[in-house]
Order: structure tokens, then sequence, then C-alpha cells
């Protein structure tokens, strides 16, 4: 079973993980660059940026092992 993504406990300004909060907390400032999130806008903006860089990931991984046709390397 894959481990569930913390995206409401990291700050997407600096990464920093600040650890569970009850749903009942929807905004919190950051304890390491002091930015103040909203809890749905910052946990939004970690899921977004993992999906980029896990598209990213498998788009190198393509490109190394099994060039596009038509494509230079």
């Amino acid at each position: 079973m894959p481990r569930a993504f913390p995206s409401s406990q990291l700050c997407s300004q600096c990464g920093h993980r600040d650890g569970p909060k009850p749903l009942a907390v929807r905004e919190w400032t950051c304890g390491a660059c002091g930015v103040l999130h909203d809890r749905d806008l910052n946990a939004a903006r970690n899921i977004l940026a993992a999906g980029q860089a896990k598209r990213l990931r498998r788009a190198g991984e393509t490109r190394r092992g099994n060039p596009t046709p038509g494509t230079a390397r």
C-alpha cells in the first residue's frame, strides 16, 4: 500500500514539514520560513509540484531508456 503524501504538512515555499494539524486548523504559519498558508491552497500547490516532478521523472526515464522516434538525444 502506498504511503500517504503529507501535502497539508509541507510548506510549499521552503519544503519544511511542520507536522500534522487538526482539520479545524485552516491556516498555519511555517515554522521555518514564516510564510502564512491556507491549508487547502498549500496542499494543492504541493500535490501539483509532486505530480509535475513525477511526470518529469517518467519522461526522463523514457528518453534515456527508449527515445521517442524522431527526437534527438
